[in-house]
Formats: structure tokens, C-alpha cells, sequence
């Protein structure tokens, strides 16, 4: 089947893709039944605040990894790195090893020593051997903000995917698409606290990568098992689209073997977009929270060797999957279906079985995936931010750590009825602008303002109160500025605001300049104050290594 047989045939259906009505039955089925699952586990019991925010630190290793791959492969995971391999070959590919090699980063350096020295959130370490108010402040809006942004994109990105998934193009819809994805992560959360959004995690962690394990193993099969083969065929595909139509690839095409295709233009930018994606996941802080929820540190490192595996082996899948798109879909094809590079994984689907009933169905099993993926994500976005706000804001700083508990929990409730009500809003917003240019603004606000002080936190005894704040706001304020008036708000057609340009700032992602300025700001910061207790780092560090009085600290 050549690339014009292929633009021919699905182009009178590809404005929905198969049948929107069986997509919108599967994505049902599965929100009754993870519903189901939420009150049934939820139900019974006093509920304590340790239960709403880490769920009892009751999982055991094995469920816990499943949760933290639920929560680590987001919407962008799937859909974005499959599209960026099939479109950009190469330099798609790597956003799948940025994506690996930063959860690395996020294991190796900072998740068992948070676990074991924190009890609810990240502000907890940041805190434990410093002034508390002012860093813990500092904490919690830094974690507010990359929540919020990591939210929005997750929000906007349901409006973007349903004109392909849902066979709707109005606006009107698309809201309305918000709107429900917002209200269904409330009823979670409210329903089911961590507990129930962790088994929302798990079962869309096992739908996720066992959805995109079945395709990769169908497209390898296509092409006698064979990745060569695989790869060579794509190429060839869009050596046929170039001798067909010049133009359909643009001037700037390379090979999908070619590195630097894409960024070979700017290769700063490309350096602090790495920086921002290897950096900012150990900085996020709905995924570190994730290190509560076990009750030992023998079990996060259990969860840790599950996560690996499922998470390194479903980035392999993207990488099939991108060139199967390319080979079996076409890079025309996909520039021409609603959500361009978003609609290749939906695309190679529909395209796997036959674009007949098993397309159908099988677009609709992959579309309930794409949005389950996306409502998993929010729900533990939502309760990480209150989270934050509950603890450490209203608990630690308002109330000087003396709230009744129960008046907390009711504080932490309320707080994810804003933080639906303001994703709700904010996505219908955005749901047209550059959803890119918000997840970026998520990580290089991680990489920037939490990383170095969660590192030096950790590791350097000479670290205080002053270099802990110079350090979160100094990287917060830095990023959010130089994204602000970068190319990727303004200045290019690409940008949040085409129209309009004010951009003095030439990258896109600002992680190149503010992650260098937040560690520095923590250096500086500390050297420049005589504030330092060595008693409390050595304790620190002793809890840190060990995890001695962890189980107690998250007892309390």
C-alpha cells in the first residue's frame, strides 16, 4: 500500500478515527470500573491524614512500582514520544532515553534517601534541618506551581486528543471534555484519597503498557520480528513520500536514521531541552511522593527494581512503535490527521488489524488507554498539590505544625475542589495553545527550583535556611521569567502567542541558565550565612542511608 493509497483511504474517516461511540464506551467501562474499585477500597475504617495523603503506607513493593509507572508514563509518554519518533525518527527517540535516563537520575540520587527522611511531601527533607516556615513555604509553592503547570498540560492535552479520539471538532466539546476529565479527578481523590488513586495508577500502569507491548510485538511481527528491517522500511516509506511530493516533508526533512535532524539548528537548545528532561523528573514532586506510600525502606527499593523494568521496557516499545507509525501510517498521513504527531499511536491502531471492526475496536481500547492514562496522571497531581498545601502550608506554617488532623484532611479536600475547579479552567484556556510549552515549564521549574536543594538537602552538611530559599525561589522565579519571554511564548509561529513577539530570551527551555543558577543560589546562599547544624545533617544522614526512624516518622 503506497502513501497515496494510504491518504486516500482513511482521510474521509480520519476526523474520528473509527467509532467515537465505541470509544467513548471503553473509556466508560473503565471509569465505572476503577470507580468501583475507589469505593471499595476506601470504604471502611477512621480515615487518618496518613491514609488521604500516603495511603497508609500500605502497598508493598510490587504494587508500589506498578503505581509509580502509572504515575512516571503520562499521556506525553504514549502519544507524544511515539509521534516525535515517527515524525523526527532519531531525535524523537530522544525524548524515550531523556525520559529513562532522567527516572534514573530520580532513583539513584533521590528517592530512597527522601523516603526515608520525609513523611507526606518533599518539604518535609527540605525542612528537616533548616529554619521550617520560610523553606517549607518555599517548598510548597514551588511544588504548587509545578503541579499546577504539570495539570494544565495534562488538562489542556484531553481537549487537544478528543476532536481524534471523540470524532468532535467544537470547541464546545473539547470543554466539555475538560470539564469532565476535572470532575472525574475530584470524585477520585475525594472518594478514594491515595489509596484509591494508587489502584487507579495500577490498573492503568498494567492497561498502558500492555496495550503498547501488544502493538509492538504486532508491528515487529509485520516486519519478521526483525528492528532492522522495521527501521529500513519507515525510511523507505518516506523516501516515497519525498519522491512523490517534494514538499510533504518540508526543506528542513533529514532521514529518520540522521541525528540532529531536528535541532541540528540549535544545538544550545537541544542541551537545555536534555537538561530539562534528565533533571526535572527527580524533581517532581507527585512522582517522589510516591516514595510514602510503602512502609519500609526495603519495600521502595523492591518498588524501585519493578519500576525499572516496566518503565525502560515500555520506552523500547516507543521507539517500535514510532517507526512502526512511520512505516505502517506514513509521515503525511499523520500531518494530516487531527493532533498530528498526538495521533500516530491512535492512528497505527486503527491501522494494525485492518481499518475494519478490528481497527475499530482496537482504536478503542488504545483511545480508553490514552484517556485513562491522562485522568491517572491528574489524580495524583491533584493529591500531591494538596498535599502540599494541607501539610505544609496550613499544618506546618499557619497552625505551627499543631492542626487537628481531621481539620487538615478537611483542608486538603477542599483544597483539591481549587485545584480541579482552577485545572478545569486553565485547561479549557489553553486547550489551543502550545500544550509543549507547558511541559516544559513543569520540568524546568523541577530541574531548577526543587533539584538542587533536594540534593544539597541530602548531601552537603554546609546547606541552611538561606540556601535552601535563594536556591527554590531563585530557580523558580529564573525559569518562569525566561520562559516567559522565550521564543516558546512568543516570536514563532509555533509559539503560545504567534502574533505577538517579546521574546529576548533564544531557547525555548530555560533549564541551560536556571538550573546552574538554582545550585548556585543554594552555594552562595549558604557560604554567605553562619547558620549550620552538624548534629542535625548527621542525623540526617544517618536516616537518609539507613532508614532508621523512617517507619516511625511516617507512623506519627
Amino acid at each position: 500500500m503506497n502513501a497515496t493509497t494510504l491518504m486516500q483511504l482513511p482521510l474521509m474517516e480520519t476526523a474520528k478515527l473509527g467509532n467515537p461511540m465505541a470509544n467513548i464506551l471503553i473509556f466508560a467501562l473503565f471509569v465505572v470500573g476503577t470507580l468501583t474499585i475507589v469505593i471499595k477500597v476506601s470504604t471502611g475504617g477512621k480515615k487518618e491524614a496518613s491514609d488521604f495523603y500516603t495511603g497508609g503506607a500500605s502497598f508493598d513493593g510490587r504494587q508500589n512500582g506498578l503505581a509509580i509507572a502509572g504515575d512516571y508514563l503520562s499521556a506525553a509518554s504514549f502519544l507524544g514520544i511515539v509521534g516525535a519518533v515517527a515524525l523526527t525518527g532519531y531525535d524523537g527517540l530522544l525524548y524515550s532515553i531523556g525520559f529513562l535516563v532522567a527516572w534514573l537520575v530520580a532513583l539513584l540520587l533521590v528517592a530512597e534517601p527522601l523516603r526515608n527522611t520525609g513523611k507526606y511531601t518533599m518539604a518535609d527533607v527540605l525542612s528537616f534541618r533548616t529554619k521550617e516556615k520560610p523553606v517549607r513555604m518555599a517548598a510548597a509553592l514551588s511544588t504548587l506551581a509545578v503541579s499546577f503547570f504539570y495539570l494544565l498540560a495534562q488538562m489542556a492535552g484531553a481537549g487537544g486528543l478528543v476532536s481524534l479520539l471523540l470524532g468532535v471538532s467544537s470547541p464546545m466539546m473539547q470543554n466539555l471534555v475538560i470539564l469532565l476529565v476535572g470532575i472525574l479527578m475530584i470524585v477520585y481523590v475525594l472518594i478514594g484519597g491515595m489509596k484509591g488513586t494508587t489502584y487507579v495508577q495500577m490498573i492503568k500502569a498494567v492497561l498502558l503498557i500492555s496495550g503498547a507491548g501488544i502493538m509492538t510485538f504486532w508491528v515487529l511481527g509485520l516486519a519478521g520480528l526483525n528492528l532492522s528491517t522495521l527501521v529500513g522500511n519507515a525510511q523507505a516509506k518516506a523516501d516515497a513520500v519525498r519522491a512523490s511530493d517534494p514538499a510533504a516533508l518540508g526543506a528542513a526533512w533529514r532521514d529518520l536514521t540522521e541525528p540532529m535532524g531536528k535541532y541540528g539548528s540549535n544545538k544550545l537548545g537541544f542541551i537545555s531541552l536534555a537538561l530539562s528532561l534528565v533533571l526535572g523528573a527527580a524533581g517532581l514532586p507527585h512522582v517522589l511522593m510516591r516514595f510514602y506510600t510503602v512502609p519500609t525502606a526495603k519495600e521502595a527499593r523492591r518498588s524501585v527494581t519493578w519500576a525499572i523494568g516496566l518503565i525502560g521496557a515500555f520506552y523500547l516499545f516507543t521507539m517500535v512503535l514510532g517507526y512502526g507509525a512511520a512505516w505502517l501510517v506514513g509521515y503525511d498521513v499523520i500531518n494530516l490527521l487531527p493532533g498530528k504527531a498526538n495521533a500516530a499511536a491512535p492512528a497505527l491502531a486503527f491501522w494494525l488489524p485492518g481499518k475494519g471492526l478490528g481497527g475499530t475496536i482496537f482504536l478503542a481500547i488504545i483511545a480508553g488507554v490514552a484517556f485513562a492514562t491522562i485522568l491517572a496522571v491528574v489524580a495524583g497531581l491533584a493529591i500531591t498539590a494538596s498535599a502540599s498545601f494541607a501539610h505544609d502550608i496550613y499544618n506546618s506554617i499557619l497552625k505551627d505544625g499543631k492542626a487537628d488532623p481531621q481539620a487538615e484532611m478537611k483542608v486538603a479536600r477542599n483544597t483539591v475542589l481549587v485545584i480541579g475547579g482552577l485545572a478545569i479552567v486553565g485547561g479549557i484556556a489553553a486547550k489551543s495553545q502550545n500544550i509543549a510549552f507547558l511541559v516544559a515549564l513543569a520540568f524546568a521549574v523541577a530541574a531548577s527550583a526543587n533539584l538542587p536543594s533536594i540534593l544539597y538537602s541530602l548531601y552537603w552538611k554546609r546547606f541552611n535556611t538561606r540556601g535552601a530559599v535563594w536556591s527554590i525561589y531563585g530557580g523558580l522565579i529564573s525559569a518562569l521569567v525566561l520562559i516567559t519571554f522565550s521564543p516558546a511564548v512568543s516570536g514563532a509561529k509555533t509559539s503560545m502567542f504567534p502574533n505577538a513577539d517579546f521574546a529576548w530570551f533564544p531557547l525555548d527551555n530555560p533549564a541551560l541558565v536556571s538550573v546552574p543558577l538554582g545550585f548556585i543560589l543554594g552555594w552562595l546562599g549558604s557560604i554567605t550565612s553562619k547558620e549550620h547544624n552538624a548534629a542535625k545533617y548527621t542525623e540526617m544522614e544517618v536516616r537518609s542511608m539507613t532508614g532508621a526512624g523512617a517507619e516511625g516518622a511516617i507512623a506519627h
